[in-house]
């Protein structure tokens, strides 16, 4: 909300002269060329084939930028304003590619078609703002070119990606999203809401003092959170195993770990004992059955058997954490 008054400095589109809108065109270039190249970076350890693409369509705008440089040096001389984006108003947006990570192939295709449909406009709008024909008959074909390439993305997927090779990177993201996320998280998850039982439900039948019970569900969870965070951080860097960035999997495990405690320490808050002891124990039985969905959607564990080793194991934790607080 407040950015709309930041951006009130900004140049209308109207008021541009024709040297500012091949100015703008040139920077705009410039930008989109140096993302594709980002994109071709990011991507071309573990999908050579797309980061070639994305190559390709760099070269493109470099293409597009020298021709408009060499209409601005015809016209107006060698010293061109600087004028980007961001200077004026309504005009489209890029997001660097820091901004958009982890560079999901679907993702960055779906925004180089966009980026060129984008580019299109933009060169429509400006040739009905210039006089003069030869820059006119410039912007005009740049606009066809970005309406040809529109699903430049697309076409030179099919020739550097086929589809058995685009089904193979997908499968190649979905194990390493697997291997760096869903199976860190699922641990943390598991080891949360399942150990924080005896220790919670202890303190809840031993005490049946509510804010006491919560402060020890809060403790456990939190430490446990920290403690596993820690040790999925350092016990693997990932270089070997493949599972990814030990940062990325060590705060997935510490934050799961921590949700899982909290689901049944949260309903602590409520003064009553036996009404929030029964909300605990209904968010357990949640907790449970989301492990197993977890196990069988994304590590292909048959559901029944996910179900039964969680539900028994949870079962058996709570039924201690019982009887010790009623010991």
């Amino acid at each position: 909300m407040f950015s709309r008054f930041f951006r009130a400095g900004r140049r209308p589109f109207d008021s541009l002269s024709e040297q500012e809108i091949l100015a703008l065109a040139i920077s705009s270039e410039e930008d989109d060329g140096r993302i594709y190249l980002a994109y071709a970076d990011g991507l071309k350890d573990e999908f050579p084939q797309t980061a070639q693409i994305f190559e390709e369509m760099a070269a493109e705008e470099s293409t597009h930028r020298e021709r408009l440089i060499e209409m601005h040096r015809k016209r107006f001389g060698d010293r061109i304003p600087l004028i980007r984006r961001e200077h004026v108003s309504g005009y489209y947006e890029r997001k660097p590619d820091w901004l958009v990570r982890p560079l999901g192939i679907d993702k960055v295709r779906q925004t180089a078609e966009e980026m060129e449909d984008q580019a299109y406009r933009f060169y429509i709008e400006a040739s009905k703002r210039v006089s003069d024909a030869s820059t006119r008959k410039l912007l005009g074909d740049l606009a066809m070119e970005e309406k040809q390439h529109e699903s430049l993305a697309h076409r030179l997927g099919l020739k550097h990606t086929p589809t058995d090779v685009q089904q193979e990177e997908r499968e190649t993201e979905r194990r390493q999203m697997i291997l760096t996320y869903i199976q860190p998280g699922l641990a943390g998850l598991m080891d949360g809401s399942v150990s924080t039982l005896a220790p919670i439900f202890a303190a809840a039948f031993a005490t049946q003092d509510t804010w006491q019970t919560f402060l020890v569900g809060l403790s456990a969870s939190v430490g446990a959170g920290i403690s596993m965070g820690f040790t999925e951080a350092a016990h693997d860097d990932g270089k070997l195993s493949g599972r990814g960035s030990p940062t990325k999997r060590g705060i997935a495990n510490g934050l799961m770990t921590t949700l899982g405690g909290l689901g049944h320490a949260l309903p602590y808050l409520i003064p009553d004992f036996w009404t929030a002891t029964s909300i605990a124990i209904a968010v357990v039985f949640v907790e449970l059955w989301a492990i197993a969905y977890i196990q069988n959607r994304f590590m292909e564990t048959p559901f029944l058997r996910a179900a039964f080793q969680v539900v028994l194991g949870g079962a058996l934790v709570f039924a201690a954490g019982v009887l010790i607080g009623n010991a």
